[in-house]
């Protein structure tokens, strides 16, 4: 049975969309009903009254695993367009009132977690309405999120040239050699590149933004790279280092403690540091919130001086 729009509008209401939606998002009633504070035979009342709304069954259990039917996949479209409107609706009449408010959805490479809370501090020292929601991925997984269209902004290194996208380039990321103080490589009056990639290489898993870049250049200046061990994380690889089991090649801004207390050294290689830089990114076709363009104003205002305050006059 199809029903007009003044039909649906009688049927509906936006606590039951709600309820759907974290059904969907959560991929289980007991887990949006601890979400949203509610008992698990209130969210299942809620969803037979939109399914009794819109005529059709928008989940179903086959055994005990939840599915989605396809009505819920197309109410699942509509409803995330339906709040992000919402969402934006509400920042402009904060707007209207001389207010910044409103959520900023934002996911960083975990080579930028060094970086981002310098950045959050300053912003919301000057918005202190906005609630910033924070995931921190590989670089892999960055651009699945930026693909699906899951956050309002992307804070990467290495931005891919094939996809279409709005580029701010905001910070350099300085990648540098790495070895353990005392290492007998920083004796050497002349260190040949090639000999410290085949010292023992630790390098990041397959997805890292730090290994593509290192990847990237090796191949471009015929270097071989025989890595020793594959580690799941910056902090991974610092340890891996510090417990002598090789070298490796690091942001520098992720290694700032370790060279005060003199635990880790930089050699003098050929080639490095290898700058990069860290950019904020978003697809060229998103029309920004008026929470983006607050974030994204005052990281152009605020670059060099985070460029100083971090890298000093390097």
């Amino acid at each position: 049975m199809a029903f007009t729009l003044s039909q649906l509008l009688n049927r509906l209401s936006f606590r039951q969309l709600q309820v759907f939606d974290a059904v969907y998002q959560l991929k289980g009633y007991s887990r949006a009903a601890e979400e949203l504070g509610l008992t698990q035979p209130a969210v299942s009342a809620q969803i037979r009254q939109l399914e009794h709304a819109i005529g059709q069954p928008v989940f179903e259990y086959i055994g005990k695993k939840l599915y989605v039917t396809a009505a819920g996949e197309q109410l699942a479209s509509r409803v995330s367009s339906i709040f992000a409107d919402l969402e934006s609706f509400q920042m402009e009449l904060a707007t209207l009132h001389g207010q910044t408010r409103g959520e900023l959805r934002l996911s960083a490479v975990s080579t930028a977690q060094y970086v981002v809370p310098y950045l959050l501090k300053g912003f919301l020292e000057q918005y202190p309405q906005v609630q910033v929601q924070l995931q921190v991925v590989n670089r892999t997984k960055a651009l699945e999120r930026l693909h699906e269209n899951h956050d309002d902004l992307v804070i990467m290194g290495m931005v891919p040239e094939a996809l279409s996208l709005n580029i701010l380039p905001f910070l350099d990321n300085l990648l540098v050699p790495v070895v353990r103080a005392g290492d007998e490589l920083l004796n050497r009056t002349s260190l040949d590149t090639q000999t410290f990639l085949d010292a023992g290489l630790l390098i990041r898993e397959r997805g890292s933004g730090t290994r593509h870049a290192l990847e990237q250049w090796c191949t471009g200046h015929h270097y071989r790279l025989t890595p020793r061990l594959e580690l799941g994380s910056n902090a991974a690889v610092i340890h891996g280092v510090l417990a002598g089991l090789g070298v490796a090649v690091l942001p520098k801004l992720s290694i700032n403690a370790e060279l005060r207390l003199g635990e880790l050294a930089i050699p003098v290689l050929e080639g490095f540091p290898l700058r990069r830089s860290w950019s904020v990114v978003y697809p060229a076709g998103k029309h920004p919130t008026p929470v983006m363009r607050a974030f994204l104003a005052y990281v152009k205002g605020t670059m060099n001086q985070l460029q100083h305050s971090l890298y000093g006059d390097a």
